[in-house]
């Protein structure tokens, strides 16, 4: 330090770690403002300048803004009250995380799609993208049916359970596009219908298809959960793939009564 206990901005900049161009930006916005020298107008730090930014430092380290950093920088004390404040800031903080746990999750799903499918189309990753990303949504549909049961159980599902389906889908996709406009009774048709089917009854187990069955869901409901993980299908797709599962369901019950 030195006799006088002054700085120039890159000698400060050099002993708190912190850059000149945001020592200047504090400076800027008047959270952070030396003395100027009287004739040069080159910014003076001070010891009083160093309590200063390690209380912003700290306050950042907790998450706060600098907007809201300005509001306490200056509080001589903080009293009991200040737990409520933050209490409240580190529920924002934890609401945070878990976006971006769910976001980190979503990037390795489709991370490791691509590494095994080496090329997607951009209506299939998007479509899969919206619907890592309305998860949570698709879970408070489901807790307002009052099949919170169901969510628990998909909750347990493990890695490759998940990724196993996410493959299915992706096949069914491509197929889709490849067979779209075929009869809906066209054995190529109806393997590809059975193969999703197959892999989706696998991932749900015969429990959770039996509650899935027994639920009473509104058709506008079963729409609005549509409407919430959108289709990677142009509307005739849907609508040609929609038929060929209902041609498959009735064969399947056909050949059952037999």
């Amino acid at each position: 330090m030195k006799e006088n206990d002054s700085f120039s901005i890159g000698e400060f900049s050099k002993k708190t770690g912190i850059s000149v161009r945001t020592l200047h930006y504090y400076d800027e916005i008047g959270l952070l403002r030396p003395v100027k020298h009287p004739t040069s107008g080159h910014r003076i730090y001070n010891c009083e300048d160093l309590f200063t930014l390690q209380k912003i430092v700290s306050l950042k380290f907790l998450g706060y803004s600098l907007e809201q950093i300005s509001h306490y920088l200056h509080e001589p004390s903080f009293s009991i009250d200040f737990n409520e404040m933050l209490a409240s800031h580190l529920q924002g903080l934890q609401k945070e995380k878990e976006q971006l746990d769910q976001t980190m999750k979503a990037i390795k799903r489709v991370m490791r799609l691509l590494e095994k499918e080496e090329e997607l189309e951009s209506s299939v990753l998007f479509s899969l993208i919206q619907t890592f990303h309305t998860e949570e949504r698709q879970t408070d549909w489901m807790e307002q049916q009052n099949l919170t049961h169901i969510t628990e159980k998909l909750d347990q599902k493990s890695e490759e359970d998940i990724f196993s389906l996410d493959q299915s889908f992706v096949q069914l996709t491509k197929e889709v596009k490849q067979l779209y406009g075929n009869p809906i009774e066209d054995p190529r048709v109806q393997e590809m219908v059975k193969l999703y089917v197959e892999a989706s009854f696998s991932f749900l187990g015969e429990e959770l298809i039996q509650k899935l069955a027994e639920a009473d869901v509104e058709e506008t409901d079963i729409q609005e959960l549509e409407n919430i993980a959108p289709s990677p299908f142009t509307e005739e797709e849907q609508q040609w793939l929609n038929q060929a599962m209902e041609y498959y369901i009735k064969q399947v019950e056909m050949d059952s009564n037999e």
